[in-house]
């Protein structure tokens, strides 16, 4: 069986933005988000992990990462994650 590729979405709880990335080992890398270990998301821990997909293969992963991150992408998430988002704010 051929490896996945994960596509991920985290959420800032100290900013409430999200950052989209993929890769082939999503507990690995979600534990280097999680340490401080990634540049772009050290700052802005804690992290939660709101969404993620597999792809069959690094192209599908990067597309689909690209499109996430577009103005559709984020309508899209948005709408899949309603029942997080609504959940999420009653915690707060």
């Amino acid at each position: 069986m051929e490896q996945f590729y994960y596509i991920y979405v985290l959420r800032s709880l100290k900013d409430g933005k999200n950052y989209t990335g993929y890769t082939k080992n999503l507990k690995i890398r979600f534990e280097q988000h999680l340490n401080g270990e990634v540049g772009s998301t050290r700052n802005r821990r804690p992290l939660v992990l709101i969404y993620f997909e597999g792809c069959l293969n690094q192209q599908d992963a990067t597309h689909r990462e690209q499109y996430l991150k577009t103005h559709y992408g984020k309508m899209f998430l948005k709408n899949r994650l309603k029942q997080w988002n609504n959940e999420e704010s009653n915690l707060i």
